[in-house]
C-alpha cells in the first residue's frame, strides 16, 4: 500500500492508542488506565475496532431471516482471511465496507472529542500500511482483483483508512506477546490468525507516532506503572508545545 505524503499528516491527537494482538491485554489496560486518569480531567475510553460483533448482533436481532442473513454476510467476509488471493463477491464487499465506514464515524467522533479537550484512551488504533481488519487495516486490500464496483470500494475504504492514519496519537502503548501465550489466554482464536497479528504488528510505524513498547507478558502492575510514566510525560510535552 502507498504511503501517506508527509505533508498531510497532522500533529498528533490527544489521544493515548493500545495495540497488540489479541490476549495481549488492551482492554483491561485501557480500562485502568480511563479509571486511574479520570480523577485528572475527562478521559474517555473509545473502542476503534471494526466492531463486526456488535453488527452481527443486530443484524441477527432482525425479524425472520435476521440470523441467517447475518451469518451468511460474515461468513462471506470472513473468506477475506483464508483466500487473500481471490476478491470478495459483491455483498461481502460493501459488508466490509461498511464496518469500515463505521470505524471512521467513530474515528470522526474520536477527533472531535479530543478537539474539545477530552483525553481518549483507544482500545486499538486504525493504519494505513499493512492491509487487513486483523491489524486494525484496509481489509479489502487484502485481495485484489473484481470488478468495477469492488474496485471502487477498495479505492474508497484506503481512503478512508490513510485519512485516519494521518492523525497519528500522542502516544501509541504497544503490548508485545508470543504466540503461545496468546493462544493460552485466547484459545478460541486460530493460532494462525494470532500469528499473522504477531508478525505484523511490531512493523507498523503509525506515521511515526510516539511508540511504547511493553511486554505484555510483565506483572499487571508493571504495564500500567510503564503506561502512566509514558503518559505523563506525553502530555507534559503536549502543554509545552501548546
Amino acid at each position: 500500500m502507498r504511503e501517506l505524503k508527509k505533508d498531510i499528516i497532522h500533529s498528533p491527537v490527544r489521544v493515548i492508542a493500545i495495540t497488540g494482538c489479541d490476549g495481549a491485554g488492551k482492554s483491561t489496560l485501557a480500562t485502568h488506565l480511563v479509571n486511574r486518569l479520570s480523577a485528572q480531567g475527562s478521559v474517555e475510553l473509545v473502542y476503534l475496532g471494526q466492531s463486526s460483533g456488535f453488527i452481527g448482533k443486530w443484524i441477527g436481532n432482525l425479524p425472520i431471516m435476521g440470523s441467517y442473513i447475518g451469518n451468511y454476510l460474515f461468513s462471506r467476509s470472513e473468506r477475506v482471511h483464508s483466500r487473500p488471493s481471490s476478491p470478495p463477491g459483491n455483498i461481502a464487499a460493501l459488508v466490509i465496507y461498511l464496518l469500515s465506514c463505521w470505524r471512521a464515524v467513530k474515528f470522526h467522533r474520536m477527533l472531535r472529542k479530543s478537539e474539545q479537550g477530552c483525553l481518549l484512551i483507544t482500545d486499538r488504533y486504525p493504519q494505513a500500511e499493512a492491509p487487513g481488519f486483523r491489524v486494525d487495516g484496509p481489509q479489502l486490500a487484502k485481495a485484489e482483483g473484481g470488478n468495477y464496483w469492488i474496485r471502487m470500494l477498495r479505492k474508497s475504504e484506503q481512503r478512508l483508512y490513510l485519512w485516519m492514519a494521518s492523525y497519528p496519537p500522542a502516544l501509541l502503548i504497544r503490548l508485545n506477546i508470543d504466540e503461545q501465550t496468546a493462544h493460552l489466554r485466547k484459545p478460541d482464536h486460530a493460532l494462525s490468525a494470532l500469528r499473522e497479528k504477531i508478525e505484523a504488528i511490531p512493523q507498523l510505524t503509525f506515521n511515526g507516532a510516539k511508540i511504547l513498547d511493553l511486554d505484555a507478558r510483565e506483572a499487571e502492575s508493571i504495564i500500567i506503572g510503564r503506561s502512566l510514566q509514558a503518559i505523563h510525560s506525553t502530555l507534559s510535552g503536549l502543554q509545552k508545545n501548546a
